[in-house]
């Protein structure tokens, strides 16, 4: 009987599951969630849908897996922070920096919790927390705060910007243009939102998440201490 499998010709690149992903991502990059089907990534990787779907059971499956192979390498390059502290700010500024490259990770994460890619940023983080001798009772508090402000405001910060990309807004433009809408505000319904309106208008998105984490971990250092 004539087996029914067809080998890779002499030149050509074995498909493999990490040549899937790796392709996912560049359409997820390039076109977004959409962009993703199973002819666009076939036609890339010069193959059929068939030989894709022995790699990976669905689109779930691979958006899955292209968000974690992003999570994994984001954690891998924070792990040698010289304290647990300088580590937890290594992570969030590696997931950070890395849904802001790829925004469609920000909306898998809220997508899929409990799945590898959350349980890898979630074991990260739990480490340096345990590494700060945080007791036992507060350990997931600790942690879960961590996760959710790092994961949620990067996502965030992710999907405001594509918001502008899409909308062709420069991005000074909007704060300068939001800013003095602020300072124009009543002053007596809205005496916060006017007194911030100079700091909105120049604020680095980088440099106030890293505020918000340093901001935690004194909270966290607050509750050891007790």
């Amino acid at each position: 009987m004539t087996k029914n499998t067809r080998r890779t010709q002499r030149g050509e690149t074995a498909l493999t599951r990490e040549r899937i992903i790796d392709a996912a991502i560049d359409l997820l990059d390039a076109s977004g969630e959409s962009g993703l089907t199973f002819r666009a990534l076939a036609a890339m990787l010069a193959t059929g849908a068939g030989a894709i779907y022995f790699h990976v059971a669905d689109k779930g499956d691979l958006l899955n897996a292209a968000c974690d192979s992003i999570v994994a390498q984001a954690i891998a390059a924070s792990a040698d922070g010289a304290t647990p502290q300088d580590t937890l700010r290594a992570i969030g500024l590696g997931l950070f920096d890395a849904i802001d490259a790829h925004p469609w990770v920000g909306a898998e994460l809220a997508r899929a919790p409990g799945t590898m890619p959350t349980l890898r940023i979630l074991e990260g983080i739990g480490r340096q927390v345990q590494a700060l001798a945080v007791p036992d009772a507060l350990l997931w508090r600790a942690t879960s705060s961590l996760f959710s402000y790092m994961v949620g405001v990067a996502g965030q910060n992710a999907a405001n910007a594509r918001i502008g990309q899409a909308r062709g807004v420069d991005r000074a433009d909007f704060l300068d243009g939001l800013a003095t809408a602020w300072m124009r505000l009543d002053a007596t319904a809205y005496p916060f939102m006017r007194s911030v309106a100079g700091q909105f208008r120049e604020h680095d998105d980088r440099v106030d998440f890293l505020a918000g984490v340093d901001l935690i971990l004194d909270g966290i250092a607050v509750q050891r201490a007790r």
